[in-house]
């Protein structure tokens, strides 16, 4: 009997050990624990490289614009781009962030956050994120191609709809015969 009991309390033990693991990774992360795992993505030197790379097309975009407006003072385009790269330089990033962490609470538990810190801690975790940048952009280089066949048929496809769409309207719409006064 004493046996028995024995092996009931360490069942008992071991199980509510485990039940007590299972539980915290599965509680919601806490704040900390997020803001913990986007440190170690390295998420504001992110943001703010994104925003740099996004400076450089805003001024492009701005550039051509002007070209196409005449009598602005000749100093106009350096205004605008000082302007922008004030907004940028002040980008409430560090508000951003604070504005993300509930998202990610919602949707990852601790042990989700845990895990994914350890491993973006890691070397390759590290390898991952130094070179997700030149990854992303050599990915989007291999993709426009077909992304760009799959837009020239999308945009076929929309002008054939537009043109049959408007031979229906035009065959339904039949000119009414005009009385001819007696």
């Amino acid at each position: 009997m004493k046996r028995f009991a024995f092996a009931a309390l360490a069942c008992l033990l071991i199980t509510s050990v485990t039940f007590a693991r299972q539980s915290a990774a599965d509680a919601p992360a806490s704040k900390e624990d997020i803001e913990k795992y986007l440190d170690t993505m390295h998420s504001r030197e992110m943001m703010k490289s994104t925003m740099a790379a996004m400076t450089k097309q805003m001024h492009q975009m701005t550039h051509a614009e002007l070209q196409k407006q005449p009598n602005l003072p000749p100093d106009f385009e350096a205004r605008m781009d000082k302007m922008m790269d004030d907004m940028i330089r002040d980008f409430p990033i560090d508000e951003l962030i604070q504005a993300m962490v509930p998202a990610y609470q919602r949707h990852l538990t601790k042990g989700d956050v845990d895990a994914l810190t350890k491993f973006y801690s890691s070397p390759i975790g590290q390898k991952v994120l130094n070179e997700m940048p030149a990854m992303t952009a050599d990915a989007m280089q291999a993709a426009s191609g077909i992304v760009q066949k799959m837009m020239a048929k999308m945009q076929e496809r929309l002008q054939s709809e537009l043109a049959q769409a408007q031979k229906e309207t035009d065959g339904n719409s039949k000119p009414q015969p005009q009385s001819t006064p007696n």
